[in-house]
């Protein structure tokens, strides 16, 4: 079961999205042509198959424009659905319910591209011990949201910030003089429960990452042979995160030469945003 987000981390999204669509003056049209008080019922629905991210954003968009609205949320986060899916049903006052309608549609159609293009990687690896995992490459001020989107697609969550925990890059490696000194200034700097990964570019280093003890060693744009030979080093002493050059076509093999984690950072920037419509109902 996927867990939920707490309302307090998805509302504040939703109604900075929100205030940016309805500007100065708010919905123009909606105060122009819908009557005062006229009520209106709709379905959102789905055009494409795919996997369900992000329901509680149409629920928090509708109810931040109409307190009373009446929401039935037919699938869950994490749902498989197919084109024509009826995802949720809403009654509501009409102009309330089109001012939301724009910033509900963006950021449910953005969070289910992200969990169904997951949820294509993590099929693209079963029978193997490797996991998806996403990174940092988010947009800005949807990271929470869209994390939880890669779970809702079978994938697991890197870390969320600079804040927990410490990922020693090339570019740490060159000011510290080497991975093994990068390594041990990093155990040396935290407490016992922060984990420490270090990025490695070649089998030299990741010997040296080796010696020096690290939770996790995160091969860098490895061939298809020193991951294996790095998997054959390693032993299963430390866990091993291959990135860099993962793609849908390269994906299967590279879980197959025997490697912990996969990170991809195109499950967040690059996932196409599901088509998801608006349709009035009668009554």
């Amino acid at each position: 079961m996927i867990r939920t987000l707490p309302d307090i981390l998805i509302e504040p999204v939703v109604r900075l999205a929100l205030a940016e669509d309805l500007g100065r003056a708010g919905d123009v049209t909606a105060q122009a042509c819908i009557p005062e008080g006229a009520r209106m019922r709709a379905v959102f629905a789905a055009r494409k198959a795919g996997v369900l991210a992000g329901i509680d954003c149409v629920r928090l968009a509708v109810l931040a424009m109409d307190p009373q609205a009446s929401i039935d949320l037919k699938l869950r986060d994490g749902d498989a659905f197919e084109a024509g899916a009826v995802l949720a049903e809403v009654e509501a006052d009409a102009r309330a319910f089109l001012a939301a309608e724009r910033t509900a549609l963006n950021l449910l159609g953005r969070l289910c591209g992200i969990a169904t293009l997951t949820r294509r990687y993590v099929e693209a690896v079963a029978g193997t011990k490797a996991r998806i995992a996403d990174t940092r490459k988010t947009t800005p001020g949807l990271r929470a949201l869209e994390k939880h989107a890669v779970l809702c697609g079978g994938g697991v969550n890197h870390r969320f910030g600079l804040d927990d925990a410490i990922l020693i890059k090339d570019n740490h490696v060159a000011v510290c003089g080497g991975v093994g000194e990068a390594v041990r200034r990093a155990r040396a700097a935290v407490g016992h429960l922060m984990k420490v990964e270090v990025e490695v570019d070649g089998l030299d280093q990741l010997d040296e990452a080796l010696a020096a003890g690290p939770d996790v060693i995160m091969l860098d744009n490895f061939t298809l042979p020193m991951l294996r030979e790095a998997v054959a080093r390693t032993a299963g002493r430390i866990r091993l995160e291959a990135s860099g050059g993962v793609n849908l076509e390269t994906v299967g093999a590279i879980a197959g030469t025997g490697v912990d984690v996969i990170s991809v950072g195109a499950l967040t920037h690059s996932a196409p945003a599901l088509d998801v419509g608006l349709d009035v109902t009668p009554g």
